[in-house]
């Protein structure tokens, strides 16, 4: 797959809307890509898609007992209705890691149980006085969901006709989800984790090339609801064979944490669910590094992971986490346009020879 095709992939699995729980979109796309460089495709019963790729060089047995996971997840940060307001405002609260800032005021869809119906998001206005509470937030930034509605135009009445209740996800519009060239980057909501699924889906297609040199089964793992709980991961590390799941994220940039605007992979040794077991980190580590590039170790307390809650929970005795370097995680992100090939190239570097 060519960086252009990469960017082409990119695009529309931005524009397809999954919210934690409604990853349908996603998972469509996953599954046509999938279908065309694995052995078997399927999905399981929590929502998760799982593509593998058989060694053939070795005993079945032992390939299947050793087999590798790799995660990427299908959901974005979005939110959901809490209640409906008598004029048909919707009052919503976050539907993982989000606060107001990392949408501002913009168009949303709502995913209606009939039809998706048009939104915006409002902080309400700017030129209040201290006796409107939600101005006196929006002037000083401290802007929280309580401040927050979102405009429909429908009544309580025809908002439940339609099926919207709370519960109903509410997600950008597919008028801000399409993605922006910077030059030699790329910019977009929803990069976390469209990119890293996109460099999942491009290293299963070099892996189908090069499949006799795998000494284990290589199961490509789109998670569900990592962004909520992390259900989909938990339950396909206790299910699927193996006893290493290796996360694809977006790894974020910050002094404190060493990390730079690159193609230069990061590799994580530890979030803050606890520390990578530390010869996948290296052997991650010496694969970037056999590719060309100067990887980037990195200790993130303020991040956490499919990979790394497997970890905690004990549901994988063994995990590591390949990121790519993103600004604004969360946010209006931004990666290198050939961040996702480094990636792909990193991780294929290392399924072919995790010891090094």
């Amino acid at each position: 797959m060519t960086v252009e095709q990469q960017l082409q992939l990119l695009e529309e699995l931005l524009l397809a809307r999954g919210p934690a729980g409604q990853e349908e979109e996603v998972r469509a796309i996953c599954h046509r890509e999938l279908s065309g460089c694995c052995d078997e495709v399927w999905q399981d019963p929590a929502g998760n898609l799982i593509g593998v790729i058989k060694a053939t060089q070795v005993p079945r047995a032992e390939a299947e007992q050793h087999a590798i996971r790799i995660m990427a997840h299908q959901d974005e940060i979005a939110m959901v209705v809490k209640r409906i307001d008598d004029d048909g405002r919707l009052r919503v609260v976050a539907l993982g890691g989000a606060y107001p800032v990392n949408f501002g005021m913009c168009p949303v869809d709502i995913l209606g149980e009939s039809q998706v119906l048009s939104g915006a998001l409002s902080f309400g206005t700017m030129h209040g006085t201290t006796e409107t509470s939600q101005s006196k937030d929006v002037l000083q930034g401290d802007v929280q969901w309580n401040d927050v509605h979102v405009i429909t135009r429908y009544s309580k009445a025809e908002l439940g006709e339609l099926g919207v209740r709370a519960g109903t996800r509410v997600v950008l519009s597919r008028h801000w989800r399409k993605p922006l060239r910077i030059r030699d980057c790329i910019a977009a909501h929803f990069l976390d984790d469209r990119a890293p699924i996109v460099t999942a889906l491009t290293a299963a297609r070099m892996l189908c090339d090069c499949r006799e040199s795998l000494t284990a089964d290589v199961m490509f793992v789109f998670t569900t609801n990592e962004e909520e709980t992390n259900s989909g991961a938990q339950y396909a590390a206790r299910t699927l064979p193996g006893t290493l799941c290796i996360a694809l994220e977006v790894g974020p940039i910050a002094a404190e944490y060493d990390t730079r605007l690159s193609v230069d992979p990061i590799v994580l040794t530890g979030d803050e669910k606890g520390f990578y077991s530390r010869h996948v980190s290296e052997g991650l580590l010496k694969a970037a590094a056999r590719c060309g590039y100067c990887p980037q170790p990195a200790l993130m307390p303020g991040f956490a992971s499919d990979a790394s809650a497997v970890l905690g929970s004990g549901s994988s005795p063994t995990a590591g986490c390949l990121a790519i370097p993103t600004e604004n995680t969360h946010g209006y992100e931004v990666i290198m346009q050939h961040g996702m090939e480094a990636c792909a190239r990193t991780l294929v570097e290392y399924l072919r020879s995790p010891g090094g």
